[in-house]
């Protein structure tokens, strides 16, 4: 399809107006964590690493990381594990009520955060009695990660067909021996794209977790919201920030190599 130079023009302005609203103020959170002034003023007054050192020296903020790479880690998982089974459930049978059970497994990823968190919240300690921990948000942050998986390896599935799960039981392999020789391999990529991708959701997931964090609980996330507003800490939180967002990209960034790679080979 051909476009007019206008037409080339104007999606080209669009584009880099959007994408200067959504990285901008990503690049002045950059700045400001190399800022020598503790207020956060523009333009900063020098540059230093201090800030830098004292974020890392920090034992709340490293148990904040720990936290929440802990959480994350589990959340997936469990998520691959679950959404791995729900996949193969939804995709390979045919039973009563497929499309309602698929509608709800995709459903806590299109709810708003604030009412997943106080249906779990209520869940938790009005039905169950049971007190809020790190475990909880990880029950949590499994409900939504599940999704990501899910639809990864549904999409996978779709997409192989079963001629080949058919040629191997035709052989004489059963049931496991199928599925390690023959589907998994073809799986393999969509579901640590899916596993990337669900952490890199719960590493920074705050209002669900608000929600569903016991007193003792803290991720770092939540770490940065305590602290953006106390004196002297908002260039720590800064660097933070820039970790965050860092970490968030990483895994993010793999998935969409893996995806593009498999793209590549098919």
């Amino acid at each position: 399809m051909r476009i007019s130079l206008g037409t080339r023009v104007t999606l080209g302005v669009v584009t880099t107006v959007i994408l200067a609203v959504v990285y901008v103020p990503l690049l002045v959170v950059l700045v400001n964590s190399f800022s020598t002034s503790s207020s956060l003023t523009w333009p900063p007054p020098g540059f230093t690493l201090e800030w830098w050192g004292r974020a890392f020296r920090s034992d709340g903020a490293l148990e904040a990381v720990g936290t929440s790479a802990l959480v994350a880690l589990i959340s997936s998982a469990l998520a691959l594990v679950l959404g791995t089974m729900l996949s193969f459930a939804l995709q390979r049978f045919s039973f009563f009520g497929r499309n309602t059970v698929n509608l709800l497994v995709i459903l806590p990823i299109a709810l708003p955060g604030i009412i997943t968190g106080i249906a779990l919240n209520n869940l938790f300690r009005t039905i169950l009695g049971v007190p809020l921990s790190i475990w909880t948000v990880i029950i949590a942050h499994t409900t939504f990660c599940i999704v990501t998986v899910f639809n990864n390896a549904v999409a996978r599935l779709r997409r192989m067909g079963t001629s080949l799960e058919e040629a191997s039981a035709d052989l004489g392999a059963g049931v496991w021996t199928t599925f390690r020789l023959v589907t998994f391999p073809q799986l393999r990529s969509a579901l640590l794209t899916g596993g990337l991708l669900a952490f890199a959701l719960s590493f920074d997931e705050i209002v669900v977790t608000t929600f569903t964090a016991g007193s003792g609980v803290r991720t770092l996330p939540m770490f940065i919201i305590d602290n953006v507003a106390r004196p002297n800490q908002a260039p720590i939180v800064s660097v933070i920030a820039v970790v965050l967002v860092v970490v968030s990209i990483v895994p993010i960034a793999l998935a969409q190599k893996l995806s593009g790679s498999e793209q590549q080979r098919r």
